[in-house]
């Protein structure tokens, strides 16, 4: 299916944000996640369904000063 990761379309074969992260290689990874613009935490990620057209944004916190 075709969806919209960081603003840039990408195909996947996914059906939850949890195995999004997976195909990605971003399961062990300590990230935030939204979907169409709302928030999901990481204990409801398994549970989130990926639709056609969704809108998935992936944040990985950064160090710096």
């Amino acid at each position: 299916m075709k969806i919209i990761v960081n603003g840039e379309p990408a195909d996947t074969a996914a059906a939850t944000l949890a195995s999004l992260l997976a195909e990605l290689e971003l399961a062990d990874a300590i990230v935030a996640t939204a979907l169409n613009g709302d928030m999901v935490r990481a204990a409801r990620r398994e549970a989130t369904p990926l639709a056609e057209g969704d809108r998935v944004e992936i944040l990985a916190p950064m160090q710096g000063g």
